[in-house]
């Protein structure tokens, strides 16, 4: 899987005869291997496409696996990201859900409306023709939900900050990822990212399993892996910040991830309004060490340096038009 708007959970998998939803309540894994997804693909006119980076997920214990860990069930709300051949969203159904489906891919869409349409009759099954990052989730499924999906990998950071970084959220994501975008997302202290920072913020993540190159019609040039996001409870352990402060947060964080083989008493000093001094003063008061590197801290120390510099003045806009 590379990125995929058809594959697995986001892509959507093939079934040799092209059923959907062998897979859920019964038990029974579909019948998978790349070349039935081959031929199913080659007898319908469609094809892989490079520009969504599609994928389809070859492999019937990697499907029952994401529909375990997904648990299916009456009273669920699941949106699933790009359905592609849909056999994911059959699995989602005959466990029971009531699923919400986003795909970009018109013609697979039109493949689904035809194998799903007693789904779509029963209401069960909602299909909207689309890109995920033009829909207004609040209008498209009712909360509470969760989302599985086969993230495309072009996509997977915008796709983390929209459900993530805004309500609703999710009460749970599923998500197939490139396997290095997973290791990202779930690093410790010593490897960690801007979108490490971001994601840890926001959830708790693990990673579920691995899912091999060999997997997938065509093979993607990546391995994948499985994750399991769960937001935090903000009356928890884990408050939100406001709007405003969190605005705040991130341009610490951004900023320190500018230079990020820098030591952070540099760093700050350069990428934001504030002096060498200053930056060496937050530093001691939020108990780091400046010679520290930006990947070295954890979300708690971003948090805790945020408070330690202060409000920063509004950023400045763009001077300048059109034309000059």
């Amino acid at each position: 899987m590379s990125g995929t708007e058809a594959v697995g959970t986001a892509g959507g998998a093939a079934a040799a005869g092209g059923s959907a939803g062998a897979a859920g309540s019964t038990g029974r894994a579909p019948r998978l291997d790349p070349l039935a997804v081959r031929r199913q693909l080659r007898a319908e006119g469609l094809r892989a496409r490079h520009s969504l980076s599609q994928n389809f997920l070859a492999d019937p214990d990697v499907l029952q696996s994401i529909l375990d860990l997904a648990a299916p069930g009456p009273d669920r709300r699941i949106l699933e990201i790009g359905p592609g051949l849909g056999i994911l969203t059959g699995g989602l159904l005959d466990g029971g859900a009531s699923v919400t489906t986003v795909e970009l891919d018109r013609n697979l869409a039109s493949r689904l409306t035809r194998t799903q349409s007693d789904a779509i009759e029963r209401g069960t099954l909602k299909l909207v023709v689309g890109d995920i990052l033009d829909q207004e989730i609040g209008e498209l499924i009712k909360a509470p939900y969760e989302v599985v999906a086969n993230v495309p990998y072009h996509i997977t950071s915008p796709i983390l900050h929209r459900f993530l970084g805004r309500p609703p959220r999710p009460e749970r994501l599923v998500l197939m990822l490139q396997r290095e975008v997973a290791e990202r997302i779930s690093a410790a202290p010593g490897a960690m990212s801007y979108l490490s920072v971001f994601v840890q913020y926001h959830a708790a993540v693990r990673i579920a399993f691995l899912v091999p190159r060999d997997a997938f019609e065509p093979a993607p040039e990546v391995e994948s892996a499985v994750v399991e996001v769960r937001p935090h409870d903000p009356s928890g352990e884990h408050p939100r910040l406001s709007p405003a402060d969190e605005d705040h947060l991130w341009r610490v964080v951004q900023a320190g991830f500018r230079e990020r083989r820098k030591k952070l008493h540099n760093v700050l000093a350069r990428q934001l309004p504030i002096s060498g001094a200053e930056a060496v003063r937050a530093l001691a008061a939020a108990g780091i060490d400046g010679d520290r590197r930006p990947q070295t801290l954890s979300v708690d120390e971003w948090l805790a340096l945020r408070i330690a510099i202060g409000p920063l003045p509004p950023l400045q806009p763009l001077s300048g038009g059109a034309g000059r």
